[in-house]
């Protein structure tokens, strides 16, 4: 997913995959704060889809952007509502949906925009979204009451997703893919994940152990911050790696996903499909 080309400033990109992993979310989320975040914001729509909202939006306050899972939420406040609360706008990307960051004055809108957001020196373009909305506070805590618990969110509190886990009698591979489980794992971490810890995907979720679901979620948690702080998905032991992270491909960031062969023993990687997305696993190390 780009954030940058020839119009843009600096060195932000996000990593591009079919649809955004939590890492890259919450990076997104701590990007658009630090440009936007305090600040009165000029909104419009150049497509059309989203004009009355952008209208209603224009020249409020954005006070923060935040993330849960794939979801993106912008808080503005708007003085009209009782005790000043917050209207919120709902952005989940989806397969298509990115961002570009311009720096001020930005260039004429690319392609079909749904919003640009003009802040004092940045200007972020969103396109191709499958949700951009503005949720009453309701909608909002419907939205938040389906998402599983975010490994990204200092409140986390995975016990309830241990308890829905444990119970379940679904493959724990296609579980992690469940959003309403653990929000933000996607295709590529649920491969990762398992494969680092040698956890068959197809075993059943009331057969793993305790202690397997509190290693599967620090695993979790730990790549996570890895992948946010380094805007990519990372899962092979940075120690051991003998030259920048910067320098590395995707073939060398990652230990099992679209490999052909195990990065722990060499064995032939198994493909098939689980939870509607391809699977990759070792059959030999992940018996």
């Amino acid at each position: 997913m780009e954030a940058r080309n020839a119009d843009f400033f600096g060195p932000v990109f996000y990593e591009s995959t079919c649809m955004p992993e939590g890492h890259t979310v919450h990076r997104m989320a701590r990007d658009h704060s630090k440009h936007l975040a305090g600040q009165a914001i000029r909104l419009c729509s150049p497509q059309g889809r989203f004009a009355a909202e952008a209208k209603r939006l224009d020249r409020k306050r954005l006070t923060s952007v935040s993330a849960h899972g794939k979801h993106l939420f912008y808080r503005w406040l708007n003085p009209k509502t009782r005790g000043g609360r917050a209207t919120v706008m709902h952005v989940h990307l989806g397969l298509y949906g990115k961002f570009r960051i311009h720096k001020n004055p930005p260039p004429p809108p690319r392609g079909a925009v749904r919003v640009r957001m003009i802040g004092e020196s940045r200007t972020i373009d969103l396109n191709g979204p499958t949700k951009c909305e503005i949720l009453t506070a309701p909608q909002f805590q419907k939205l938040n009451d389906r998402l599983g618990v975010d490994p990204l969110r200092r409140d986390a509190d995975p016990e309830p997703a241990f308890v829905r886990i444990s119970k379940s009698k679904k493959a724990i591979g296609s579980a992690l893919l469940d959003q309403s489980l653990i929000a933000g794992i996607g295709n590529i971490y649920r491969a990762e994940i398992l494969h680092l810890l040698k956890i068959d995907p197809e075993k059943r979720c009331q057969e793993l152990s305790r202690q397997q679901l509190e290693d599967m979620w620090q695993l979790t948690v730990d790549l996570l911050q890895i992948g946010v702080k380094q805007n990519k998905i990372i899962t092979v032991d940075l120690s051991a790696i003998d030259k920048p992270i910067s320098r590395l491909n995707k073939d060398e960031r990652l230990m099992i996903y679209k490999k052909q062969n195990c990065s722990f023993c060499n064995s032939p990687v198994k493909k098939w499909t689980l939870g509607a997305r391809t699977m990759y696993a070792c059959p030999k190390c992940q018996r």
